[in-house]
């Protein structure tokens, strides 16, 4: 059943520009001052034991020796930014147009410990008019909100879960921005909010694409119980999954039970906030992140701690762990919509889902293997998401 906001839910919408320059002298400052080991007691243990120090020294030195703020600034501002009220939450988002009568709108989900940052490279892409692998001609209206208590939308009540962060972003596109109908992507925690449109606004959502999908991905043994086998490829994917399962998930046990804690310890801390994203980001992402057709260089890790710092969200952000216990699903049940669904499946990403699992939450009509790209494809290979995300105007 459709849930929807009233009339007076809503404020009105208001153009809105990214403005920190005046924090970024103090932060680089915490940067600059950081006093980090000389060399570490563990060093050979390399990044098995969390982020190399080496590789955090670089980017501190980057940071405060070549990063430049209003560059970044200057580039942010160079979309289309606005920020609205959907029940009493400040909600910003990115809105282009393609200008096309019949372009598609299209919402672009980002997760943690992302915000808009890892979706730029593929808006205006993705605006502009091109041909799907059937030829058809497509363009899309893109919205790009921040998820509540991300860089500028406000900090939402606790215990605040990914429904009802699709319930508002159903108004923001509804009620707000006019459209009828729309289509969704998502990724990380945007696939919990991506999935629950997809499966509680059926009439408005024509059809939806992920990356992953909000449900406990399975090892090998759950598989094999299910008669599912693997290629060769789908088993390097699935041990990278049981590895990270078994050595890389620490960060989301804390921040799912001690939110605060984490929140605060790193609050004003630069480069403790770098290290802990950072890490999850190389991680998460291709080895060979950084070179073509990734764009995730240091650059952007520092773009995106840069903002979770100079806008004060980064305890807000880990919050939604916390609110959302049960935001991956353990049981793979289909929604009750015929909306197609497509999926990427990137070889780098930590979680893994054979198609046989995909094919049980949703009418899949798409899937596409990409031997590069990981957890961030918008980054780490954006092309090949623009091509996929195009696929949409064939369903």
């Amino acid at each position: 059943m459709d849930i929807t906001t009233t009339q007076t839910d809503r404020g009105p919408i208001e153009p809105f520009r990214v403005d920190l320059s005046k924090n970024v002298p103090r932060m680089l400052e915490l940067v600059k001052n950081t006093k980090l080991p000389d060399k570490s007691a563990y060093s050979s243990l390399g990044a098995s034991a969390g982020i190399d120090l080496e590789v955090l020294k670089e980017l501190q030195r980057e940071w405060t020796e070549s990063f430049d703020w209003k560059r970044e600034e200057e580039d942010m501002n160079s979309y289309n930014h606005f920020t609205t009220t959907i029940e009493d939450l400040k909600i910003h988002f990115i809105h282009e147009r393609s200008g096309e009568p019949d372009a598609i709108p299209l919402v672009l989900l980002h997760g943690w410990p992302g915000s808009f940052l890892e979706v730029l490279p593929v808006i205006k892409p993705l605006t502009q008019k091109a041909k799907t692998s059937m030829g058809k001609d497509v363009s899309f209206d893109i919205v790009v909100p921040s998820l509540p208590g991300f860089v500028f939308s406000q900090a939402p009540p606790a215990n605040w879960t990914v429904m009802d962060t699709a319930r508002i972003f159903h108004s923001l596109m509804t009620d707000v921005l006019g459209y009828r109908i729309f289509s969704v992507n998502g990724t990380d925690w945007g696939s919990g909010i991506a999935y629950a449109l997809y499966e509680q606004y059926p009439a408005a959502t024509r059809g939806v694409h992920f990356s992953m999908i909000p449900f406990m991905p399975l090892l090998q043994d759950q598989l094999t119980a299910r008669g599912i086998t693997l290629t060769p490829e789908e088993q390097f994917q699935e041990q990278r999954f049981a590895g990270w399962n078994m050595t890389g998930n620490a960060y989301f046990m804390v921040q799912a039970t001690k939110p605060t804690t984490i929140g605060l310890a790193l609050q004003d801390n630069p480069v403790g906030q770098l290290a802990w994203i950072a890490q999850q980001i190389i991680d998460w992402s291709d080895p060979r992140a950084g070179t073509s057709p990734s764009v995730l260089t240091h650059r952007e890790i520092l773009r995106f701690t840069s903002l979770y710092f100079l806008t004060e969200t980064f305890l807000s952000s880990v919050f939604i762990y916390s609110s959302n216990p049960n935001g991956f699903r353990p049981k793979y049940t289909k929604a009750p919509t015929d909306a197609p669904m497509l999926y990427s499946n990137f070889k780098y990403n930590n979680a893994f889902f054979p198609r046989a699992l995909v094919e049980k939450v949703g009418n899949l009509v798409y899937w596409k293997d990409h031997d590069f790209g990981g957890h961030f494809p918008g980054v780490d290979n954006p092309s090949a998401l623009i091509s996929d995300l195009r696929e949409l105007a064939n369903h």
